[in-house]
């Protein structure tokens, strides 16, 4: 993810901090000071640092489950609204789907249980005093983890529990009508957040907002990897594209941005062997500073994901993330062609539309 820092790995997976994570730190710290002194920030920026250690540890719950199934995760970031795990793809097989979505939570409800057998008692006091700096750093943070524990098994997307319900539903429906049900569970409940929050709470609304989005992006995923299952990525890449030489300049990159609509422009060197991407944006951008000579290299975006032209097509739409497209390579690593959003939502439109068009386009062929 852009703008973080490794702070670290462990087995394999690095532990990522988003630089607002740093900004949400440095406003708490900074807010505590205002209130109490050196000493009330000192004791707030710990207990958040303490809360957020067992995020990383809830999400290695899900990463080191999801491992056993074949399944990896190289980064898990912090940010401001939790941590972040990147999964390859969820399992399709709805136990081992229940086992990753449920293994998180257990590890909250394994570390509160701990802090309450090392303080001798149970405190429920401290479920709604967690802002209550006099009450003690150790029962705060075992209430701070029952609290994310409940919360993260609320039943709407992106919330673990979302993914339990889908899971339980996909034991007894296939796993297209389980995730419509599930998203439509955790729409409902964000109108019912969201109505809350009319009455006194705004942030209950933005959070009402921010899970009927991933509610509907969850199924629009799915479906999707549905549509796509038994496709490659052969099927859905761009072929016709512009690509850019490594030792191209500034000037030629511009004749090839205004002579095609593309967003992304691969950059090959000899061979076809596949540098890195330049975006329209990336381009402009040059053309605030340097003279029509300039070599494009320096602005190139190196290290894009790739993947081959014969992977499955609903295993790489699930691993999309945040990329603007990924480049698509023959056996010998050569660029072949270009995978792009745009590329793939006509692919899923047309897989809904004609489910047999690629059977027949193979019969013809």
């Amino acid at each position: 993810m852009r703008w973080s820092l490794t702070l670290g790995s462990f087995k394999g997976t690095a532990v990522r901090i988003h630089v607002t994570f740093v900004l949400l730190l440095a406003w708490i710290g900074f807010s505590a000071y205002r209130s109490g002194g050196w000493e009330a920030a000192r004791d707030s920026l710990l207990f958040i640092t303490l809360i957020f250690t067992c995020v990383v540890l809830h999400e290695f719950g899900h990463i080191l489950t999801a491992r056993r199934f074949g399944i990896v995760s190289t980064e898990v970031t912090l940010l401001p609204i939790g941590g972040v795990a990147n999964l390859a793809h969820m399992p399709e097989k709805p136990g081992q789907e229940l086992l990753v979505a449920i293994a998180g939570p257990m590890v909250n409800i394994v570390i509160a249980f701990a802090l309450f057998v090392a303080l001798g008692a149970f405190q429920p006091e401290a479920l709604t005093r967690l802002d209550d700096p006099h009450l003690g750093l150790l029962p705060r943070l075992a209430a701070a983890n029952l609290f994310l524990a409940v919360f993260n098994m609320i039943p709407a997307f992106p919330m673990d529990g979302g993914r339990v319900l889908r899971a339980a539903l996909a034991l007894w429906l296939d796993r297209a009508k389980a995730t419509r049900i599930a998203a439509s569970v955790g729409q409902m409940f964000a109108f019912a957040l969201g109505f809350l929050g009319l009455f006194g709470n705004p942030l209950l609304v933005f959070i009402a907002i921010f899970v009927y989005m991933a509610a509907a992006g969850e199924a629009q995923m799915t479906q999707a990897s549905e549509a796509t299952r038994g496709l490659v990525v052969a099927d859905a890449m761009e072929t016709r594209i512009a690509a850019i030489d490594w030792g191209a300049d500034l000037a030629e990159a511009v004749d090839i941005l205004l002579a095609t609509s593309q967003e992304e422009f691969p950059v090959v060197a000899g061979g076809g062997r596949f540098m890195g991407l330049l975006g329209r944006a990336d381009i402009i951008e040059a053309l605030k500073s340097e003279a029509r000579s300039a070599p494009i290299a320096p602005y190139v975006r190196r290290s894009p994901p790739t993947v081959g032209a014969t992977a499955p097509l609903d295993k790489t739409i699930e691993s999309f993330g945040e990329a603007a497209a990924i480049g698509v390579l023959d056996e010998d690593g050569a660029l072949v062609g270009l995978l792009t959003r745009q590329s793939l939502a006509e692919i899923v439109l047309i897989a809904n539309l004609r489910p047999d068009w690629r059977l027949a386009r193979r019969g013809q062929g």
